[in-house]
């Protein structure tokens, strides 16, 4: 397969590439900050899979003219895509009453507009093999979560976005589904989780601790797979049971 990552310099999108090549696939990958160590992302890609093609593509996914001209050069690259990622995302925590334009526009720019901008540009490859995987990121503050109504409306956009996908060109081979982690040890929960809240997650948990990252990436690999070609327009949650636990 040849899958297409968005921010996959680090965390989930990262494992989810470096899994990715292990297994015998190519990966084009993108990434935001422009103090990324991409050398370094691809010396240890060539490490891991010496001989599968892996290239990285500074995208801001927010910005549509941005991800017309990266998916253009990942397609010459790659010459065609089978599975589209969409991985990048953000957050700007604050209170709903205090929330900024900024801070909402930002989230919702990045999160949802960025995975239908990235989406729209595949589809004429896919339509054209008659086959092909969109894999969305959710998250479990898709239900709310209190100081992110910008990243909750944005991660429940994404279901309702995938599951429309899903409907319209289901019956030309593609599909679409989402996957809604729970907690997991990236840099992005390590960064804005308290050690108290990691508590209350971890006690309130019943697996009774935070995901490992291989955890996830093994369920958005598999849906890349045929071996998934009739799971379309479902929500995967991957998180040890916190959304129903007491």
């Amino acid at each position: 397969m040849k899958i297409f990552i968005t921010g996959a310099s680090r965390g989930i999108g990262y494992k989810t590439m470096m899994m990715a090549l292990e297994r015998g696939h190519d990966v084009a990958f993108t990434y935001n900050n422009p103090n990324t160590d991409v050398a370094k992302i691809i010396a240890e890609a060539k490490k891991i899979a010496p001989n599968q093609l892996c290239k990285g593509y500074q995208l801001n996914v927010r910005y549509n003219e941005q991800v017309l001209d990266v998916v253009d050069s990942v397609l010459m690259d790659f010459d065609t895509i089978d599975v589209v990622v969409n991985n990048a995302g953000i957050n700007r925590n604050n209170l709903a009453f205090s929330m900024t334009d900024e801070e909402w526009d930002d989230v919702i720019g990045t999160n949802l507009s960025g995975t239908f901008y990235v989406m729209r540009a595949f589809l004429p490859e896919f339509l054209s093999k008659r086959k092909g995987r969109f894999i969305s990121l959710s998250s479990i503050a898709k239900d709310g979560l209190s100081g992110q109504a910008n990243y909750a409306a944005s991660k429940a956009g994404l279901i309702g976005l995938s599951r429309t996908i899903a409907k319209e060109y289901g019956s030309k081979g593609i599909t679409s589904n989402v996957v809604a982690p729970g907690m997991f040890e990236t840099d992005m929960v390590k960064e804005n989780l308290s050690s108290a809240l990691r508590g209350f997650w971890i006690q309130h948990c019943p697996t009774k601790r935070l995901g490992h990252l291989e955890e996830v990436a093994e369920v958005i690999l598999f849906l890349g797979t045929d071996a998934a070609s009739f799971v379309n327009g479902q929500t995967i949650e991957v998180n040890g049971g916190l959304d129903w636990a007491d």
